[in-house]
């Protein structure tokens, strides 16, 4: 794994975002206490803060087959061990996920993770390849293209915002991708990873609101 050892997540993402034959896609901000109070019923109040929504972050990067279950498949994921520089902490994953455009579908989708834990950022870089430490030799799948993905945390540390977007390398910008990714997020709920933390690691019983008519 040498050829991680020297990696900027960081500057890796921008470069994709950059070129304009690559689909990029940022979803709207979410003002997660918001939407937990209009769109749900709680048996106890709860109520994020920055420090807490960053902490979901880093459970979500390590087990995104737990947090994420309608796009990881359940017991797929593996994490290998955490590399730390400074704030830094860089470890890289495999998992099964969903294909974006294919749901009933999955493929093995490598990613080298940063987790900034100063800026409460978290960059994912997809890989065609790895050698894992104990000599395996893993392939990504190739019913879609490799993407990066920033998830971060914004806002002030009682009104904390959760960001989302990602670049999909393409030979150029694809519909089909961001319309997927649009419909994703119009049922105006939490994303998935939020209802899970807030059940599983906070320990709440939340309901989602009917949706306005």
């Amino acid at each position: 794994m040498s050829s991680v050892e020297n990696l900027d997540h960081e500057a890796v993402l921008e470069a994709a975002w950059a070129d304009g034959g690559n689909t990029a896609i940022t979803l709207p901000s979410v003002d997660v206490n918001a939407v937990l109070l209009a769109r749900y019923d709680l048996d106890r109040e709860f109520a994020f803060t920055k420090r807490t929504l960053w902490d979901m972050e880093v459970r979500k990067a390590a087990e995104p087959d737990f947090y994420i279950p309608t796009v990881v498949e359940p017991h797929s994921a593996e994490k290998f061990p955490s590399v730390w520089h400074g704030r830094f902490e860089d470890f890289t994953r495999v998992s099964e996920q969903r294909l974006w455009l294919d749901k009933d579908t999955y493929g093995t989708v490598i990613e080298h993770v940063r987790l900034d834990h100063d800026n409460q950022r978290a960059f994912f870089i997809g890989a065609l390849d790895l050698t894992t430490p104990d000599g395996r030799s893993i392939t990504a799948g190739t019913g879609q293209p490799i993407f990066h993905v920033e998830h971060s945390v914004a806002g002030t540390e009682d009104a904390p915002l959760n960001l989302w977007r990602i670049v999909l390398l393409t030979d150029r910008p694809d519909p089909a991708l961001v319309t997927a990714f649009g419909q994703a997020e119009r049922d105006g709920y939490l994303r998935v990873f939020v209802e899970v933390y807030l059940r599983e690691t906070v320990g709440r019983d939340l309901r989602r609101k009917p949706v306005p008519a």
